[in-house]
């Protein structure tokens, strides 16, 4: 029975705590998993989806909890990792969407801080000033009521990545003349694409919506390819700005990338991917770090800091922190995972 897996799934966790409820009207779950506390207050992105089981919906919100944990100590940043997740059944729209957004900002608002959320994938900005009606543990919303988009702020943090990136391989971090294949043009992936375009780079789009990846490439100057010709692209750098586990045993050999610097969580199917890499040569940006943007942003938000251009500013510390950690990689011959890791291992002693 599916409510003895979800049970047995639980009772293997290892989360701070996680917080079910079931939501009637739009036949949903509320997921909500506090992964850790021990360097400040859980705060992350509220995710609305829909899943073939409310187990896989928990499956994804124990592992991007996990993900934000390391988001914020890999930033420096005294947060604990956390996640919701709105576990749909089918696609809702209307009252039925209302509701269950006002319901989930009730169950944030009852831990009284012990958690607090921004956007995430299927939750618009919108919905983000719905939630904060009903609960002031909400990052982002300036004193007019207005959400600040993190989306620009992600984008420049995975742009200094590349750049970062590009310096250790290449010896340059100059973008002019570089072929960057862009993966997913969504909140992050199209402002991304306009960065390194402005910049001068040779841009490669890839997205399931192809008349947005063809708009998009016509206003910039790039070329389109199809997904399922992606992770061959001829390039320098790959940046997977969609979903996750995208670069897994079987993808890796038909690699021609030299660096993956992108936004999407959970780019490895599992761990052993970053050896498989480094054993190729290809450079790995950990997606926790290239992809912190927002996560600094609204960081730097609740300490007062405001200004779009001071933030944006601000992101350039991702990429001084990759540039130490590939510096690291290299001197040890091991994937800047592994170095990454061992600074949150640290972090945590």
């Amino acid at each position: 029975m599916l409510s003895d897996r979800f049970l047995a799934r639980l009772s293997q966790a290892s989360a701070h705590a996680t917080i079910t409820r079931f939501h009637a009207l739009s036949e949903s779950w509320i997921i909500l998993v506090i992964d850790d506390v021990s360097r400040g207050p859980a705060v992350g992105g509220t995710r609305l989806k829909v899943y073939q089981s409310p187990l896989d919906g928990l499956e994804d919100a124990l592992r991007l909890s996990e993900g934000m944990t390391a988001k914020w100590a890999a930033l420096g940043i005294p947060r604990g990792g956390g996640k919701g997740v709105l576990a749909l059944s089918r696609p809702l729209e209307g009252s039925e969407r209302l509701d269950l957004l006002r319901t989930y900002a009730d169950v944030v608002q009852s831990l009284h801080g012990g958690f607090a959320t921004g956007p995430d994938l299927g939750i618009s900005l919108e919905d983000i000033g719905e939630i904060s009606r009903r609960t002031k543990f909400v990052h982002g919303i300036h004193s007019d009521g207005t959400v600040e988009d993190p989306g620009p702020y992600t984008a420049r943090g995975v742009r200094v990545s590349m750049e970062a990136a590009l310096e250790d391989v290449f010896g340059s971090s100059e973008l002019p003349g570089r072929r960057i294949l862009i993966e997913g043009l969504g909140s992050v992936g199209a402002p991304l694409a306009r960065e390194c375009a402005e910049l001068g780079a040779e841009l490669m789009f890839s997205d399931l919506n192809r008349e947005r990846a063809t708009a998009l490439a016509a206003e910039l100057g790039a070329s389109v390819l199809n997904p399922d010709e992606a992770l061959a692209a001829d390039c320098d750098v790959y940046a997977p700005c969609a979903v996750g586990g995208t670069l897994h045993r079987g993808s890796i050999p038909i690699l021609k990338a030299r660096i993956i610097a992108g936004s999407a969580n959970n780019q490895l199917s599992d761990r052993s991917v970053a050896d498989l890499l480094q054993e190729r040569g290809i450079l790995y940006a950990p997606d926790f770090v290239a992809n912190g943007g927002g996560a600094l942003a609204f960081a730097l938000f609740a300490e007062g800091i405001t200004d779009r251009q001071e933030l944006l500013a601000r992101m350039s510390s991702i990429g001084d922190r990759l540039r130490v950690c590939f510096g690291e990689a290299r001197s040890r011959g091991e994937s800047p995972l592994l170095i990454v890791e061992d600074w949150i291992g640290h972090a945590g002693s």
